[in-house]
């Protein structure tokens, strides 16, 4: 068995043909000895036409991928190619034996043969597959030094089951059983493991010693998935989860695709499919430009926009690493595309670019976003922030650029800090700029919206390495809420959003509730199969701890500064009519801001912010 299990497939492909001619010859003998009451076949003839029986069938077999079917993972669809496979070939070889007229009677041979055939074909897969299994769980066991982790599957649908055909051949695994919310499932046998109902759950992972627990349910919806995690959050041990069926559509599921559960599995929202009208509006056969192309936002625009049909993306970018990182990864996609290594305050640069390149769109993704170091660097913050788009969206205007796109942030209403101010004073420019008539050809569009997840400012890295490192998780204040969107998620809304409008408008994402960051934390401690560390559990694995809010950050952040706002063609995108300056006023303060950047006088820059931005505070 050592052998066969880790030889060849062609040596593997060889014994099972071999094994086939025996048994599709014995099939025949043994028809005709349960009809005939005889072992002895008188008829010549009819004996070469025994012979000819796997002439006929091993081409059928191999036609039907019988020989490509892996017997451990011997799922429905295994068992099927089998009965078609001896169909086929009985059909056949009985079509062969009436034209020949040599078996006139009793004709009845024909279906016996089928019946043994299916037998013995059939049953010699399904002894192979017991003692391949048999052999694996001896392997498993034979090893004293190895720690056999036991794993429970939630759901015993065809991913879980296929995840519980790879796991066998995993050493120190053990899948021990399958929990199902169904009925018709409970206590059925799955490969020899049972199913049990989801009540029991708390009871089996302390009776049989279980020590994690896959999610294997890639079809049920995030609101479903959502529910499950929260009942298996008590549990004192690590979920894992497959990635939904979008994720696994292009092949079977592997053992490879269990992952970490992941912050966009905790939360409720549904993800609304695409509309492709709007999504290829700015992009089908127009060349692109996405500055900021290597940062999280950024590079997820040029992921999606790949897939558009566009004429060409230029990869705008300031950090050469950055640069280099999404050149590679574009590299990858059958798209042309331009890195191009630039700062998004050169105007001349810029605008030089775009009319070479014939750019007709922008993406300006470009910004420093992280709150603390922008509140101490605010000279530089709003160079690169205020004076980068002002740059960018006046080089637009020199190039005709068709339609030019901010991405903005929830902080710019009423900010608290020097980057939403930036943020804030940015869409003002590009407000004033279409109000007064200056845009020419460009279409100015202002997309705004919250935190992406695992983006290089979120949140939910830093506790994800805090756990990792043992704790302690450091949430800022218990009562601090934000709102979350996955990257992919954002990118394609900012996308659609930028094809609306006619030029001016501010767009703002729904970004569903607001999550509690604490109740995140704990969320993520417990499903690491870790308990919290607190005054009533001071036995826990990891402490929750409150470092108080930052410089300029807010308890809540808000996504509209009034509450006039209208709905879109798209359920997931407002538009909201907020206020502006005039563009004279605007002009005159940022020739303020520029004498204080140069002179790097922090307290006037803060000043004259808070003459511009409604809600800001210089303190």
């Amino acid at each position: 068995m050592n052998s066969l299990v880790h030889s060849s497939r062609k040596t593997r492909f060889a014994v099972f043909l071999a094994l086939d001619v025996v048994l599709i010859l014995l099939g025949l003998w043994a028809s005709y000895f349960l009809r005939m009451d005889t072992f002895v076949i008188t008829d010549f003839r009819l004996a070469l036409l025994g012979l000819a029986a796997p002439v006929i069938a091993l081409p059928v077999f191999v036609r039907n991928g019988v020989y490509r079917a892996i017997i451990r993972y011997l799922t429905a669809d295994v068992i099927w190619t089998i009965l078609r496979a001896v169909t086929i070939y009985c059909v056949l070889w009985a079509l062969v034996v009436l034209f020949s007229g040599i078996l006139d009677k009793p004709r009845s041979i024909i279906l016996i043969n089928w019946g043994v055939s299916l037998i013995l074909i059939g049953g010699a897969r399904f002894l192979a597959w017991y003692l391949t299994n048999l052999y694996f769980t001896a392997a498993h066991k034979s090893g004293a030094d190895v720690h056999v982790k036991k794993v429970l599957i939630y759901g015993a649908g065809e991913a879980g089951i296929q995840i519980a055909a790879g796991l066998s051949s995993y050493r120190g695994t053990e899948v021990v059983g399958f929990i199902d919310d169904s009925s018709l499932l409970q206590n059925q046998l799955i490969q020899g493991k049972r199913v049990y109902p989801s009540e029991d759950l708390f009871r089996l992972v302390a009776a049989l010693e279980i020590s994690e627990i896959l999610l294997a349910m890639p079809s049920v919806s995030r609101g479903r998935r959502v529910e499950i995690l929260s009942a298996l959050e008590p549990l004192p041990i690590p979920v894992r989860t497959l990635p939904d069926l979008a994720s696994i559509a292009s092949g079977r599921v592997k053992v490879q695709d269990i992952r970490e559960i992941r912050v966009d599995d905790l939360l409720g929202r549904e993800s609304v499919l695409p509309d492709e009208t709007l999504m290829r509006r700015n992009i089908d056969n127009r060349v692109v430009m996405v500055t900021g192309a290597g940062g999280s936002i950024g590079a997820e625009l040029c992921r999606q926009i790949s897939l558009l049909n566009p004429r060409k993306i230029i990869l705008f970018e300031q950090s050469e690493y950055n640069l280099y990182k999404i050149d590679h990864e574009m590299r990858k996609r059958e798209v042309g595309f331009v890195p191009e290594l630039g700062s998004v305050s050169d105007m001349d640069h810029i605008a030089e670019r775009c009319k070479t390149l014939e750019v007709d769109t922008i993406f300006h993704a470009a910004a420093y976003k992280h709150v603390p170091l922008v509140e101490m660097n605010p000279a530089i913050g709003v160079k690169n922030n205020v004076f980068g788009t002002y740059a960018t969206a006046m080089a637009a205007i020199r190039a005709n650029v068709k339609s030019f796109v901010l991405i903005s942030t929830d902080k710019a209403v009423r900010p608290a800090n020097v980057m939403g101010a930036t943020k804030r004073f940015s869409e003002l420019i590009l407000q004033s700029i279409n109000a007064d008539g200056q845009a020419g050809q460009t279409r100015f569009i202002i997309v705004r919206f919250g935190n992406v997840i695992d983006s290089s400012g979120s949140v939910i890295p830093l506790f994800r390495d805090q756990i990792n490192l043992g704790g302690p998780v450091t949430v800022t204040h218990e009562e601090v809420t934000r709102y979350f969107m996955t990257i992919p998620e954002a990118a394609q809304l900012v996308i659609q959003a930028g094809a609306m409008g006619n030029g001016g408008e501010v767009f703002v994402l729904d970004m569903g509730e607001s999550v509690r960051i604490h109740d995140l934390a704990v969320k993520m401690i417990k499903l690491s199969g870790l308990a919290l560390k607190d005054a009533g559990h001071p036995d826990g694995d990891i402490e929750i701890e409150f470092s108080g809010l930052r410089p300029g950050e807010k308890l809540h952040e808000e996504l509209l500064i009034g509450d006039n706002v209208a709905s879109t063609q798209h359920d997931r995108i407002m538009s909201a009519n907020e206020k502006f300056l005039p563009w004279p006023e605007i002009q005159e303060r940022l020739d303020q801001l520029e004498i204080q950047v140069r002179s790097g006088n922090t307290e006037q820059i803060r000043q004259i912010l808070a003459t511009v931005v409604e809600g800001y505070s210089a303190r």
